[in-house]
């Protein structure tokens, strides 16, 4: 995965803007990680599960880095249920290539 795949044509102005600021995070490894979260997730959180997200997504790049990999603890202060299912959300890291890419989504003709 390497960018947004999902449309957000059926979503409503602030779930299309968080979807937008999952994808353009600032450190490419966050961007994955709450992209494909969003992507997945997105149409289905409910008004408290979004606040929680951003209220994830306010804090820096660097220290949700080393949150989500467990370098460091994560705050108290964070919301942790919505942070434990961020954090176990493994992104598709395949390596992108023409047989990759056919044997994920078929011949492109």
């Amino acid at each position: 995965m390497t960018g947004l795949t999902r449309t957000s044509a059926d979503l409503d102005p602030r779930r299309r803007r968080i979807l937008y600021r999952c994808w353009h995070r600032g450190i490419r490894e966050m961007d994955l990680v709450f992209g494909e979260f969003a992507e997945n997730e997105i149409s289905a959180l409910s008004d408290s599960e979004l606040d929680d997200l951003e209220t994830i997504m306010a804090e820096e790049d660097q220290d949700l880095n080393r949150w989500i990999t467990g370098a460091d603890p994560v705050p108290e202060h964070l919301p942790q249920l919505m942070f434990g299912r961020l954090a176990a959300y493994r992104p598709d890291f395949d390596i992108v290539t023409v047989e990759a890419l056919k044997a994920k989504h078929g011949p492109s003709e």
